[in-house]
């Protein structure tokens, strides 16, 4: 795939199985230092594996839809209490995208 590519969603999960959790949400919540890190990571990786620790699914869910608001980022897949996202960047970072170093 190359620098143009548009990876679709079996791609995109095939790349982010290599990946391991860059944020982890404890149980209290997605605080705004936790939305700042996760869109911090965003920025520079475009696709990132974030870590639920909030307890049942209702709450994973609540909180990948939380995190789908607050940062703008496309849920790419969500097994158990691991939720992979991506939010493409206009200038990715060759040496930091998972999108293009991984490929």
């Amino acid at each position: 795939m190359g620098k143009n590519a548009k990876p679709d969603t079996k791609q995109l999960r095939a790349i982010g199985h290599k990946l391991k959790p860059v944020v982890t949400v404890a149980g209290n919540g997605l605080s705004d230092a936790v939305v700042a890190e996760i869109d911090a990571a965003l920025t520079r990786h475009e696709l990132i594996k974030v870590k639920l620790a909030v307890g049942s699914r209702d709450n994973r869910d609540a909180v990948a839809q939380d995190i789908h608001e607050r940062t703008g980022c496309d849920i790419v897949q969500q097994v158990g209490n691991i939720v992979l996202v991506l939010r493409r960047s206009a200038k990715p970072d060759p040496k930091l995208s998972n999108l293009i170093r991984i490929v």
